[in-house]
C-alpha cells in the first residue's frame, strides 16, 4: 500500500513563541501529523483520536483519487466528498491553489472543534497553521527567516475575536511548497482551512518586495479573510484586522 504523507516533520522551535500561559500545553502526534495544543484541559488522548478520525477520510480519498494530492490547481468540489475534503477543495477554489495547500489548517481546525466539545478554550498549531478559540488575549510571534522582523513582532488577539484561523506560508522557511520567495505570508480568516489555502496563494505571488501590494489587493477580494501580514526582506505589508505587539 502506498504511504500517504501530509508533510515532513521539522524542528518546531517557533512553538515557544505562542504566549498563553494560563492553558495546559501538550502535543499529539499521529504519523506525520504533529500538533501542539493549548487548552483549559489536558486532552492528549482525545486529540490523538481526533487526528486519526480526520486523517482517515483524507487518506482514503487520496487512495481513490490520487490527483487530489498531486494537483496544484483547484480540485472539483462534489457533494459526495467527505466534509473535510470538501472544505479543503472549497478553500482551494477560493484561493486558486491545490487542495493539499489547506490540509494542515484543516486538521488543526477539525481537531480543535472536536476538543471544544470537551473544553472551553483551545489553540491547535499544525506546522505554523493555527486554529484558535480563547477567552483571554493571546500573542503569536512571527518568524520570517532572516528578515529583521523576526522575533520582533507578534500578532495579538483578544478573546472576543477568536474562533478563527491564523496560518502562515513561506518560500524561505520550512518544507512547504511555495512558488514565491516571501519570508512570511500570514492570513487571518474565519477558518483555518481557508487561512491555510490563502496563505499559500499570497506567498506564491511574492517574488520580491514590490509584489506585496499586489498580493494584498488579491487577498482583499476573497470572502472570509479578516486580515493578512506579508513580509519579504525589510518590507512588510498588512491589511484588515491585524494588531501587532512589539
Amino acid at each position: 500500500m502506498r504511504k500517504i504523507k501530509f508533510g515532513v516533520n521539522q524542528p518546531r522551535f517557533y512553538r515557544f513563541w505562542m504566549k498563553q500561559d494560563t492553558l495546559f500545553a501538550f502535543e499529539a502526534k499521529v504519523k506525520e501529523t504533529d500538533l501542539y495544543i493549548r487548552a483549559d484541559r489536558e486532552l492528549k488522548k482525545e486529540a490523538k483520536d481526533s487526528i486519526k478520525r480526520h486523517r482517515a477520510p483524507i487518506e482514503d480519498f487520496i487512495r481513490k483519487n490520487p490527483g487530489f494530492q498531486k494537483t496544484l490547481k483547484p480540485y472539483p468540489v462534489s457533494r459526495s466528498m467527505p466534509p473535510i475534503i470538501k472544505d479543503m477543495a472549497k478553500a482551494a477554489e477560493k484561493a486558486g491553489v491545490g487542495p493539499m495547500a489547506a490540509v494542515a489548517g484543516a486538521i488543526a481546525e477539525y481537531v480543535g472543534r472536536d476538543l471544544l466539545k470537551k473544553c472551553k478554550e483551545v489553540i491547535v498549531e499544525n506546522g505554523g497553521d493555527i486554529f484558535i478559540k480563547v477567552k483571554r488575549p493571546v500573542k503569536i510571534g512571527i518568524y520570517a527567516a532572516d528578515s529583521p522582523f523576526t522575533n520582533r513582532l507578534a500578532l495579538k488577539f483578544e478573546g472576543r475575536q477568536t474562533l478563527l484561523g491564523v496560518c502562515a506560508s513561506s518560500g524561505t522557511v520550512g518544507p512547504s511548497l511555495s512558488f514565491g520567495k516571501s519570508d512570511a505570508s500570514i492570513v487571518i480568516a474565519r477558518s483555518a482551512v481557508l487561512a491555510d489555502a490563502c496563505a499559500t496563494a499570497a506567498g506564491n505571488m511574492i517574488k520580491k518586495e514590490s509584489d506585496i501590494p499586489r498580493a494584498i489587493k488579491r487577498a482583499k477580494k476573497i470572502a472570509g479573510i479578516y486580515g493578512l501580514v506579508l513580509i519579504k526582506g525589510r518590507s512588510i505589508g498588512a491589511w484588515g484586522k491585524v494588531k501587532f505587539d512589539f
